[in-house]
């Protein structure tokens, strides 16, 4: 998702993207925060710890909730607990805490802006995802040009020095990747390169809005199997896991929460990879088919039936509300925000941006002229965290 973006209807074919990379060579190595992790098997140690910055209750930077107890899976790990006021039981990998469960949103605009407008993004958000920055075409705008990690690396150190959670968005899409020829040495070089320089990266998106929504032009190359055994998505966990041993590794989609042949047919796709050794740790809905025409009723009920058919902790990736209406707004996120924050094998809700005029979708906003809008107020209450 971002400036090309999914659909949200009911169709279960999908959306057509634009593609926004930058081109550039690198620009030289960054530094980060925190030891950097090993390569190897899920499991291995990470060296440093980071937190998942402000808990449902705290303010501002750099605190976190309790995270309860953790119990180690085969490819997963899993646990309970409390962050402040609710249940997490998030995931975690390698030597990394467990992540308390988070509501985070996104970097504004093509400049990946973390505080703006005159708001500071860590006092209201815990967790951030580049929109567009830390999509591969974005990064290298083809398989045998360098990397420009200006802007990434922006992103990533103000999460360092805010201590909130790091994620990325997105390894491999059918959009917004590089031209030339890829294959697999390209996609295990841009995942390596990509985990060495952001070792604290704690989610990532490996595979995003698989088809029929979208299809990297480079499938076959790196395993084929669409519609049959998922071998390239299956590759792409597998090669993820060996870069990036810390992270927690999502399959992303949209529609799997809001129509039940989609949500079907990802839990399918997600059945498949796993049954082949895929180190899938959690699943993402984006969960942009929720502004309306989808009742809260039949959301629980999909999402419920993702978790429960998988075995695997949900993350609501890219949530946002398009509605105008102020009252029509809160009144979704009234509906909505109580239960993804209750419920236990949720993980984490990444809303999709904040500052009205610079969303995906144009009424999604929730400061609207540099005024909170009642859903930003309510959610902020909710929180425990200040109103702009």
């Amino acid at each position: 998702m971002g400036t090309g973006g999914a659909g949200i209807s009911s169709a279960t074919t999908g959306s057509s993207t634009t593609d926004g990379g930058t081109s550039g060579t690198t620009s030289g190595p960054s530094t980060t925060s925190g030891a950097s992790t090993t390569s190897g098997t899920q499991g291995s140690t990470g060296g440093g710890t980071t937190t998942g910055g402000s808990g449902f209750g705290n303010t501002g930077s750099g605190g976190s909730g309790t995270a309860g107890t953790t119990t180690v899976t085969s490819s997963s790990t899993t646990g309970s607990g409390t962050d402040g006021s609710s249940t997490t039981g998030s995931s975690t990998t390698g030597g990394f805490e467990p992540l308390p469960k988070f509501v985070g949103n996104i970097t504004t605009g093509w400049n990946a802006s973390v505080d703006t407008n005159g708001r500071t993004f860590s006092t209201y958000w815990d967790q951030v995802t580049p929109e567009n920055a830390g999509k591969w075409g974005s990064v290298q705008s083809n398989a045998s040009s360098g990397f420009n990690w200006t802007t990434l690396d922006a992103v990533y150190e103000y999460a360092q020095e805010h201590g909130i959670i790091f994620k990325q968005h997105t390894f491999v899409w059918g959009s917004q990747q590089p031209g030339g020829n890829i294959g697999e040495a390209e996609v295990k070089k841009w995942m390596t390169e990509f985990c060495t320089r952001y070792p604290e990266t704690r989610l990532i998106d490996v595979v995003n809005e698989p088809p029929p929504h979208t299809t990297p032009a480079y499938a076959n190359a790196i395993g084929g199997g669409t519609n049959g055994n998922w071998q390239w998505i299956v590759n792409a966990f597998t090669w993820a896991r060996e870069a990036c041993p810390n992270a927690i590794l999502i399959l992303n989609d949209y529609n799997n929460i809001e129509w039940a042949d989609q949500n079907q047919h990802f839990i399918d796709i997600v059945k498949t990879v796993q049954a082949a050794g895929a180190p899938i740790d959690a699943v993402g809905a984006q969960a942009h088919g929720l502004s309306g025409g989808v009742s809260t009723d039949t959301m629980k009920s999909l999402i419920t039936k993702l978790h429960m058919d998988t075995g695997l902790p949900v993350y609501i990736t890219e949530y946002d509300i398009d509605q105008a209406d102020d009252g029509a707004q809160l009144q979704r996120y009234q509906q909505h925000m109580p239960f993804f924050l209750e419920t236990e094998w949720i993980h984490g809700i990444t809303i999709w941006g904040w500052i009205h005029g610079s969303t995906w979708v144009p009424n999604s906003g929730l400061i609207r002229n540099g005024t909170p809008r009642p859903a930003m107020t309510w959610l902020m209450e909710e929180l425990g965290r200040p109103a702009p």
